[in-house]
């Protein structure tokens, strides 16, 4: 399956950052890029394993300078247009996983994942989410993990969704504070804009409301989809919108 290829300019539009702060990363050699002669290329595949990771890894001042950024260019904030309603649902939600290891934490995902009707190659999401975890647990501080494919290939899902899953007991996942994860969100997307737009987004809800708080309680999927919606809600209000 072919790839795309950026210049400067497409990636920094890509990234939602300016041409300078991409010309700095190749300098520095902490973004991934191919010299072709005297020309700089990115790699899509490449670049959106390299984004999500570094996403991920954003202090929470980063975090909130890029979900802005990534908001205004790509989305209208009005609340018509929150992404949480459009993209899960109940009956994407598991308010008591069972599975006890991080192996079956991500077949139990997949599998709550292929139950949305929505995936169209369940075991090519698990091999897709077995590597990225391979490169490094997407599990963070807080007992929260964000899983997603390595790679986001449109053919897998009929469209973009989330699944979300609460764990009956903490689970060894990775975190960077050596602590256990009991909240577990899967991320099937088709397009790595959204995807990116996403990992930022749930960043935001998970660490600038009482999101994780209020799940945690919750006793049912339909009262964590609304502590989501509200969480996410919250979030777009508080949103300083920079000025055209």
């Amino acid at each position: 399956m072919g790839y795309k290829v950026f210049n400067v300019d497409e990636l920094a539009d890509y990234l939602h950052v300016s041409k300078e702060n991409i010309e700095i990363l190749v300098r520095r050699r902490e973004i991934p890029f191919d010299q072709q002669g005297e020309r700089v290329v990115f790699r899509q595949k490449d670049i959106d394993a390299w984004a999500s990771h570094r996403i991920l890894g954003f202090s929470h001042a980063d975090l909130s300078d890029y979900h802005e950024i990534s908001s205004a260019k790509a989305h209208d904030l009005s609340a018509k247009h929150a992404i949480m309603p459009e993209l899960i649902q109940a009956s994407h939600i598991e308010p008591a996983l069972k599975a006890k290891t991080k192996s079956s934490v991500i077949r139990a995902l997949v599998k709550l994942a292929d139950q949305t009707e929505l995936l169209n190659y369940p075991d090519d999401l698990l091999v897709a989410v077995q590597e990225r975890e391979q490169m490094c647990s997407t599990a963070l501080a807080g007992g929260i993990a964000l899983l997603h494919a390595k790679n986001h290939e449109p053919y897998m899902s009929e469209d973009t969704f989330i699944v979300l899953a609460k764990a009956a007991h903490p689970v060894p996942f990775g975190s960077p504070d050596g602590r256990t994860t009991d909240i577990f969100f899967l991320l099937c997307s088709q397009d790595d804009r959204i995807h990116l737009h996403l990992l930022a987004r749930i960043c935001m809800m998970c660490y600038h409301t009482s999101l994780l708080m209020e799940l945690r309680e919750a006793q049912d999927r339909e009262s964590m989809l609304q502590i989501l919606i509200n969480a996410e809600a919250e979030i777009i209000r508080d949103l300083r919108v920079p000025s055209s």
